[in-house]
């Protein structure tokens, strides 16, 4: 006799991209990307830990984001080794499981070719591939521990990278800055490999043109600016929900099965620009 077969019922959207609970920690958190991230955690539901250099500004965002939910602040640089060890320990006194390590702290160098500096090289490295790696190894006892606390849901590590890092060769003279954030996306994807077995994902989120500090020096230039944006098929500058919304989806039961993957989120400029 037939069998009628009955499918599961699927997930609602309130459940498949829930983080409502979870702990997540943003490092560069208090301006620009980081921020924009982590505004859209907080308003989801997830407590938020920031992390950033600037005392005063890590501060100042903690307090504007606990009016929406909850939020705490961390001050330290990851400049140095020794830095990011003290960040990674005093994370993990405030927040011994984390659920979602968004490690989005960077610089940059802008200079002609012939005069950029070895320095160049030294300060952009040490922070945006020495420094979160060193972050990420340091909290994996919370992130192990939020695999242990969350059977079937792995914790995740969102790396910000850039499109400047590739495909796109970027028309500023960042030529440490480009390389850097090259070798956070191959650093991603080795990551991914090394910790899939232990329940923990790792992808990166590639930003095209956003208006930040970074930024602002090209943004505030009328003509610079109409230059930059015709060059994105969707025509305009990304905007804080862009960032959030990529971020929230790989926090999310929705991105559970993503790992190893560099996500732009660019208007289309790296694909079809």
């Amino acid at each position: 006799m037939d069998k009628t077969r009955t499918s599961p019922a699927p997930t609602g959207p309130d459940e498949l991209f829930s983080v409502a609970s979870k702990t997540v920690v943003v490092t560069g958190g208090a301006t620009g990307i980081g921020r924009m991230i982590a505004g859209g955690f907080v308003a989801a539901g997830a407590r938020v830990v920031l992390v950033s250099r600037r005392a005063e500004a890590c501060a100042r965002a903690a307090a504007e984001l606990r009016q929406y939910g909850l939020c705490t602040a961390v001050v330290g640089d990851l400049a140095t080794a020794e830095g990011a060890d003290r960040v990674a320990a005093e994370v993990l006194a405030v927040a011994p499981v984390v659920d979602v390590l968004v490690n989005n702290a960077g610089v940059t160098w802008v200079g002609p070719l012939d005069g950029h500096p070895p320095e160049a090289f030294d300060e952009v490295w040490a922070v945006n591939v020495k420094g979160l790696f060193r972050l990420t190894v340091g909290l994996l006892p919370a992130l192990r521990a939020a695999v242990a606390a969350r059977s079937g849901d792995p914790a995740r590590v969102i790396n910000i990278g850039s499109i400047d890092g590739g495909p796109v060769v970027s028309p500023v003279e960042n030529y440490a800055y480009s390389a850097s954030k090259a070798a956070v996306h191959q650093l991603t994807r080795h990551m991914a490999r090394a910790l899939a077995g232990q329940g923990v994902t790792v992808n990166a989120v590639a930003p095209g043109l956003f208006a930040t500090a970074m930024t602002e020096p090209l943004l505030s230039d009328p003509a610079e600016r109409d230059r930059l944006v015709s060059a994105i098929p969707l025509g305009r500058v990304g905007r804080a929900e862009d960032m959030a919304g990529v971020a929230l989806f790989l926090a999310s039961r929705a991105g559970a099965y993503v790992t190893g993957t560099v996500i732009p989120v660019d208007g289309g400029e790296s694909g079809c620009g």
